[in-house]
């Protein structure tokens, strides 16, 4: 089997990262355009119901990622890891496109909100596959002793997509008022998410299978079945509890985070716009840092950063934002959340792949992850603004430290994964310690 180069091995690396934004930045623009263009889908006259609206689609594409996270986990499990990157992003393509073409309510009516919901869930399809087999990719492209740093960058590409989003809305904010921004602005991000995946597309098409895809592959063992995932329950289960407080947390800084500044704190769009730039900016460099560190020392540790500093701090930081209120001491507090979150999102990806061998390994990070992030993750706005609605926002911080600890009891009873990795086996074979029955403690 053909050992790569570094150059190779990093080149490779780099084009599955730019599938990886480009997909993330398809996603994003329309969380960050939403506040712009609730009105043109969802006219009701009230702000609070009209992002209620736009979130509820926003669930609904989450929705379909763990079908889109099975059928495309499969595909790669079963056809490469290249192959199925492929297709991803030529399906988030073909939905953007869309997206900047669709008539509003006031030209074709109730067909408008139901395009974008059928468009939407067409994404979260292609959305849902991505995360399983970009973190698949990564991580078995990566050497064994840099693993964590290298799928670090899937969650760099994923915020770097994220500030893509907001370097446009930025700059749309700069050039057009705030009526032609709601008017026809908001099109334009999705028109540039189109043309990017496209570009990626082609990177892609030169992308290096992985050697471990192909000694499954010359084993012709059965790959990607829901029986053969079926024999490591453990992984499973584990790989649920890690992303249930992780992307909870996640989409509260990440994502709602934007929308209670304007909504709830009063503070103008384009500062909380430039805030959540600065942030994000900051905490896209922690990844490859923590993800470093994870090398050193293992993954646990940084998990318990995480599972620990969100169970603690995730009601002083929403409170602090209250009693604050203020754009510096907005950013100070948004700051801190993300370096919480950071003990999640630099090196779930590579946690979740070192559990399961080789020819079920996109399946099995990607799967239970999609449905958890689709229950979970992609209600979180949803949640959020109904409490809201109905008077109890506060509510929700108490709901977002509860899943944090939930998460931090999985920590506490799994194994080092570093330390037990599938991904030391060529073969995709689980030694003694990748056992199910060994999956945690």
């Amino acid at each position: 089997m053909q050992t790569l180069s570094q150059k190779r091995i990093t080149s490779n690396i780099i084009k599955g990262s730019l599938g990886n934004m480009v997909e993330w930045f398809d996603w994003y623009i329309y969380a960050s355009f939403a506040i712009y263009f609730a009105a043109s889908f969802f006219p009701d006259g009230n702000q609070t119901v009209e992002l209620l609206s736009t979130a509820a689609v926003f669930a609904v594409g989450f929705l379909m990622r763990p079908f889109g996270s099975f059928i495309m986990g499969k595909y790669a499990d079963q056809h490469g890891r290249r192959a199925a990157l492929t297709l991803s992003v030529s399906i988030m393509a073909g939905g953007s496109l869309l997206i900047a073409l669709i008539p509003t309510y006031t030209t074709i009516g109730i067909f408008s909100p139901i395009l974008l919901v059928v468009i939407r869930m067409v994404q979260g399809l292609s959305l849902g596959g991505e995360y399983g087999i970009s973190a698949t990719y990564l991580s078995e492209m990566a050497t064994s002793n840099r693993r964590g740093y290298y799928a670090s960058f899937q969650y760099v590409t994923l915020i770097s997509g994220q500030l893509l989003a907001l370097i446009i809305q930025i700059g749309l904010q700069a050039v057009l008022t705030d009526a032609q921004i709601r008017s026809f602005g908001w099109r334009i991000p999705f028109g540039i998410g189109a043309i990017g995946a496209v570009i990626v597309l082609y990177l892609r098409l030169s992308m290096d299978e992985t050697n471990q895809f192909k000694h499954a592959e010359k084993a012709n063992t059965g790959r990607g079945t829901l029986h053969q995932l079926a024999k490591y329950p453990g992984q499973v289960l584990t790989v649920m509890g890690l992303t249930f407080g992780g992307t909870i947390a996640f989409y509260t800084y990440t994502t709602y985070m934007q929308k209670y500044m304007i909504n709830t704190l009063g503070l103008p769009a384009k500062s909380v716009t430039l805030i959540n730039f600065l942030a994000l900016l900051i905490f896209m460099g922690l990844q490859p840092l923590f993800g470093h560190i994870s090398d050193k020392i293992g993954r646990k540790p940084l998990l318990y950063w995480f599972g620990i500093g969100g169970t603690l701090l995730t009601i002083p930081i929403f409170l602090g934002l209250q009693y604050f209120d203020s754009e510096f001491s907005a950013f100070l507090l948004m700051m801190a959340g993300l370096l919480i979150v950071s003990g999640y999102t630099s090196i779930n990806a590579v946690v979740k792949a070192e559990l399961f061998p080789t020819e079920i390994r996109a399946l099995g990070v990607g799967f239970p992850y999609g449905l958890t992030v689709a229950i979970f993750g992609g209600t979180v706005e949803y949640v959020a603004l109904w409490l809201k609605n109905i008077g109890h926002e506060s509510w929700f911080f108490y709901y977002v430290s509860a899943a944090a600890f939930v998460s931090l009891l999985v920590y506490v009873r799994m194994l080092e994964t570093s330390k037990h990795s599938a991904l030391n086996e060529p073969t995709g074979q689980p030694t003694e310690d990748q056992d199910p029955e060994h999956a945690a403690q």
